[in-house]
């Protein structure tokens, strides 16, 4: 998987290039347009830029780090990058997990954190409009001042930033009642690889002029232009939601549980699944005395107008379906202990072994035991600790594989489980990732999950937007 600078056609007629080889022309330029204090050349301070937090992903050395504040700033980058067919790897804050922020040799990294204006909210409208480096947290807080909610709370929501969460179309705890973020986009504003400005979409509430470019923009990971603001959908601020955590002695009853609350058309806010290997883990990180002797803690959540109703009937559901104890939470103080326990989930399990790699599956909710059986055969099979926490409600399902990065043999069995886990996905009917991206550590998974004439048009696509291949390459395909 070579994260190398992409070859790219030669400069058109007329037009004058620079070798790209050449780092002092590239910065004398960026700097023309540029802060001085916005251009980062010393090899130290880039080095630190060159990847986000997968594993097993390569990546490059960047030439020089760019941090713009404005979207004319931006533009002249890319202008830049373009006439000395340079390549430009965007970047938030570097929470991924799929090496889709990863540098390539000589590119310019294009990091978006210093635009992080938070430019209208509209309790109206019920929108807000964004900069790209505007973190989740922050704009959740400050959306909820007026009674609004921002519903999209991928785990790393306290760093991760809005333009991050765009390009990957990143999910989190809600997403069974709310959505993804694909859902909350209306409208971006979009720099093209030629320095162009683009918008797209629309503020109001419908709107379904031409082709949705919005939403393909969403989730193309920085491949087809530079998102610079966003329009995102607000809603109301629901009610203080409760939680219920049940315990079960095994992962196939928790399944057989999320099933049967699905089935009985219940609607909780959150429906989180957490494996005894997780749960250890976590608590193990944070001594926060979460039952050990389970096999399986699933907990639900509910923001609805009466939720120790909603609670009760799904508890119910829970002991039909075999659990041991079921404890709703009292007041919201120990709800928030509860999620919190789950957020740390991913962290936790990097300390079992000190690498993880975290894969990113989801499958149709009626195949979700047999993915947690599927993996952990594979464990077995591998001789390696596969803790596995999920979005349960939506199938998505994150098998975190530990292992000491330092031991060949055991790399070497970590990557191999993880292929095989996104085989069993695709065998179940999912898809390789639904929520993480697929960057550079999927790519080749990508192909199989869309199959040659699937590649072919998403090839086309990214030509049409990006013909020399300058924007973040080697990522996708």
């Amino acid at each position: 998987m070579s994260s190398g600078t992409h070859s790219t056609p030669d400069t058109p007629a007329g037009n004058v290039a620079a070798d790209p080889a050449d780092p002092a022309t590239l910065v004398d330029r960026l700097r023309a347009g540029l802060p001085a204090e916005a251009v980062l050349t010393d090899p130290d301070i880039t080095a630190s830029y060159a990847n986000d937090m997968a594993s097993f992903c390569e990546a490059g050395t960047p030439a020089v780090v760019v941090l713009p504040r404005t979207v004319e700033q931006v533009q002249h980058v890319m202008r830049t990058a373009t006439e000395l067919r340079v390549p430009v790897v965007p970047q938030g804050a570097r929470t991924g997990l799929s090496g889709a922020a990863n540098a390539s040799d000589g590119c310019v990294v294009l990091s978006l954190v210093k635009m992080d204006r938070i430019i209208e909210i509209s309790p109206v409208d019920r929108i807000a409009v964004v900069e790209p480096g505007v973190v989740n947290a922050t704009l959740s807080r400050a959306v909820g001042e007026h009674g609004l909610y921002y519903p999209p709370d991928p785990s790393s929501w306290e760093t991760c930033t809005i333009g991050g969460n765009i390009g990957t179309a990143s999910g989190g705890l809600c997403c069974v009642k709310y959505g993804v973020t694909a859902e909350y986009v209306l409208g971006l504003d979009v720099v093209l690889a030629d320095g162009r400005l683009m918008s797209t979409g629309r503020r109001t509430a419908k709107g379904v002029a031409g082709y949705d470019l919005t939403r393909l923009f969403v989730g193309s990971e920085g491949s087809l232009g530079i998102v610079v603001r966003a329009i995102l959908a607000l809603k109301p601020q629901p009610p203080q939601q409760l939680v219920l955590a049940a315990e079960f002695g095994s992962a196939a009853e928790a399944c057989d549980a999320v099933c049967r609350i699905m089935e009985g058309g219940h609607v909780p806010s959150l429906l989180e699944l957490m494996d005894r290997t997780t749960i250890r883990a976590v608590n193990a990180l944070a001594q926060m005395g979460l039952p050990e002797t389970t096999e399986a803690l699933l907990l639900a959540a509910f923001d609805t107008p009466d939720p120790a109703a909603d609670l009760a009937a799904v508890g119910a559901l829970c002991e039909a379906a075999g659990a041991t104890q079921v404890v709703p939470a009292e007041d919201a103080a120990e709800s928030e202990l509860l999620l919190q326990a789950r957020r740390l989930s991913l962290t936790a399990l990097e300390g079992v072994k000190g690498t993880t790699m975290i894969d990113d599956v989801c499958v149709p909710r009626s195949r979700l035991g047999d993915m947690l059986e599927g993996v952990e055969r594979i464990a077995e099979k591998y001789s390696l600790t596969i803790g596995v926490c999920a979005h349960a409600g939506d199938g998505n399902t994150h098998p975190t594989v530990c292992f000491d990065a330092a031991d060949p043999d055991e790399s070497r069995r970590a990557r191999e489980s993880f292929d095989e886990i996104m085989a069993l996905g695709l065998e179940l009917g999912g898809t390789i990732t639904g929520e993480h991206g697929v960057g550079v550590l999927k790519k080749e998974w990508l192909a199989r999950e869309l199959g040659p004439v699937g590649v072919e048009m998403q090839r086309a696509v990214k030509a049409a937007f990006d013909p020399h291949h300058l924007l973040n390459p080697g990522k996708l395909f």
